[in-house]
């Protein structure tokens, strides 16, 4: 008789698969050198990076707009590279591929936590691992901001399970404080407060309303106490009331449950907000915001919603990818 394998080896047997299958794909980085795009700016002509860790560089990284960006851990991050490897590119590239392997597991652990669904979990992580609209985050070392962000977004969503889990202030405070540091790393987490009410609504249910076994037989009208029945009668029912109770509470109850989470990440969205003013005026300083004048509203709107069916293609079929995608100029059908 085939013995089962205990639900914890199989998932540390997926971690070490997701882990190996990252190094197969992306250890080749190591042979591969700086680009005179980005890297110019972040590394190899920045002498604040190149110096390490040093009082000045802290205080540099966190009062600076360099590159239209204001993400200071992304700064950190490099100067310990700098201070580690010096200017070896291929340690550089390398940090990254260390993160994306974290990035992957955490991942896979998140959602298998969530959803009790072992095997879709790990094919969701080997996706996330493997796919090609990767490659940029994690072969450019100037995209260090990215993995290095996404890590935060990863334990903000794990911290946010184990505070749903038991809430409580001080299951809270890690939830705010890795949104803070990932947004340090980089803005892109500020749409991370309304991905945090999509897990509420699935796969935590957190929209629903769990009933009483009271409650059921009441409105069944059936006998209020369970012990009456007897042998496989009772395991039936008490099994009906168990789905029961599972099931969605009446529509009139559901803004009473939404009210209060979005109460709850009020602070969450108001570092977001944050986040987003010193963003604006980080660009605004670096240039790379243009006036109305210059891009009008309605060829943003247009561009925004091209850029959607793009890249959903793109993660469907992806090819002809690019570090830079140059505007195509004005099409009229769009």
């Amino acid at each position: 008789m085939v013995q089962k394998i205990p639900n914890y080896r199989r998932q540390l047997l997926i971690c070490l698969f997701l882990t190996l299958a990252v190094l197969a794909v992306f250890w080749q980085v190591n042979h591969c050198d700086f680009i005179i795009f980005d890297d110019e700016d972040y590394i190899t002509e920045n002498s604040h990076i190149q110096n390490g860790i040093t009082p000045e560089g802290i205080q540099w990284a966190f009062t600076t707009s360099h590159a239209a960006n204001w993400h200071p851990l992304t700064w950190l991050s490099h100067m310990l590279d700098c201070q580690l490897f010096g200017l070896k590119p291929g340690r550089h590239h390398l940090t990254n591929v260390f993160f994306h392997i974290a990035n992957t597991l955490l991942l896979f652990l998140i959602l298998n936590r969530m959803t009790r669904a072992l095997w879709q979990s790990a094919f969701v992580a080997a996706l996330f691992a493997l796919h090609p609209l990767h490659v940029e985050s994690v072969a450019w070392v100037s995209e260090r901001k990215d993995v290095l962000s996404t890590f935060f977004w990863m334990l903000t969503m794990g911290t946010y399970i184990y505070y749903v889990e038991r809430p409580a202030l001080q299951r809270y405070l890690p939830v705010l404080i890795f949104l803070a540091l990932g947004l340090m790393a980089k803005p892109m987490l500020v749409t991370l407060p309304f991905v945090l009410l999509l897990l509420d609504y699935w796969p935590l249910q957190r929209f629903r309303q769990k009933r009483s076994a009271q409650e059921i037989q009441t409105d069944s009208h059936r006998p209020v106490s369970v012990d009456k029945q007897k042998g496989t009668a009772k395991k039936k029912y008490a099994e009906k009331i168990e789905a029961e109770a599972e099931k969605p509470a009446a529509y009139k109850y559901q803004w009473v449950l939404i009210r209060p989470l979005l109460w709850e990440k009020i602070p969450l969205f108001a570092l977001t907000a944050l986040s987003s003013i010193v963003t604006y005026v980080a660009q605004q300083k670096g240039g790379a915001v243009a006036s109305i004048e210059a891009f009008p509203l309605s060829d943003r709107i247009a561009n925004a919603f091209v850029s959607y069916v793009i890249y959903i293609r793109k993660m469907i079929w992806p090819n002809d990818l690019a570090i830079f995608y140059p505007h195509p100029g004005l099409l009229p059908a769009w």
